[in-house]
């Protein structure tokens, strides 16, 4: 399938994306290729053509509707509805009410994810997100999605932050497009993970790369997401439900980007001193 009948086949599922409300251009399709965190598309804004790396943020949601157009008008991304509908069916395989769920958004943004989360009908929405403007976009772009939203480094946590989010007795993690690059590392993942009550639902993606390591990697080769994820499926910590492999959204030369999705249960903490190696 072509990149342009992937787009055609993603608006008869999703319906026809609104009109655009920025001219943007991305690079040329036979110039460069770059990684995913160094991709970047040009804009038009009053003051003329403005370049943006997607991995600035805090640069993206500071213009309304800009994140949006971005990567899910153009680039059609599709992993909020695909980690949420997973979760969603195993619910349903396990006879579980989405009203139960406290579920802690991690590295929520302008809260895409929890426009999908608030659609299952959930008991409570905690975001939380290392970045000011992201708190200050969902504020502005989806009042009332979350319950609480909290700015906050997982990895160095205030006491009283620390504090707020047990006090949210949280039984559910999501967190959506941020694992891998950088942007939530695998001990900031792990602070978030021991936040949530055993037997708690764990829904999040990450790219494909990121787990797929070859059989013969030395552990020097392997990511630190695939050492942690191996690690708490080998003590038990962790039991995975169910995980699909599908297109995560486009590349900014129009090619298919693929991520695992995965969905499992809790059933204990990772160990601080595993906290701190994955760190080191």
């Amino acid at each position: 399938m072509t990149a342009g009948e992937i787009l055609d086949a993603d608006e008869r599922r999703n319906g026809k994306p609104a009109d655009p409300a920025f001219d943007i251009r991305f690079p040329a399709r036979n110039g460069a290729v770059v990684d995913q965190d160094e991709e970047w598309c040009e804009v038009k804004l009053a003051a003329g053509w403005r370049r943006f790396r997607f991995h600035d943020y805090h640069e993206l949601y500071s213009i309304p509707g800009l994140y949006e157009q971005i990567f899910y008008a153009e680039l059609h991304c599709d992993s909020p509805r695909t980690v949420c509908s997973l979760l969603e069916a195993q619910l349903d395989i396990a006879d579980a009410n989405a009203s139960d769920l406290r579920v802690l958004d991690v590295g929520a943004g302008n809260g895409m994810v929890g426009e999908e989360l608030q659609r299952l009908d959930i008991g409570r929405l905690v975001g939380v997100d290392i970045i000011e403007e992201a708190e200050m976009a969902a504020e502005r772009d989806r009042p009332g999605v979350y319950d609480a939203y909290h700015t906050v480094d997982l990895t160095a946590m205030p006491a009283s932050s620390h504090r707020e989010l047990l006090d949210e007795r949280l039984n559910t993690l999501v967190t959506v497009a941020a694992l891998g690059y950088g942007d939530i590392p695998p001990q900031a993942f792990a602070e978030a993970f021991n936040l949530i009550s055993d037997h708690g639902w764990v829904a999040f993606n990450i790219k494909d790369r990121f787990l797929q390591q070859d059989e013969g990697d030395s552990e020097e080769e392997k990511s630190g997401f695939s050492k942690l994820i191996d690690h708490m499926l080998e003590e038990g910590i962790l039991t995975q439900r169910d995980e699909t492999h599908y297109r995560h959204r486009l590349s900014v030369h129009g090619k298919p980007l693929h991520y695992v999705a995965i969905v499992a249960e809790k059933h204990g903490n990772v160990s601080r001193e595993w906290v701190d190696k994955v760190a080191a």
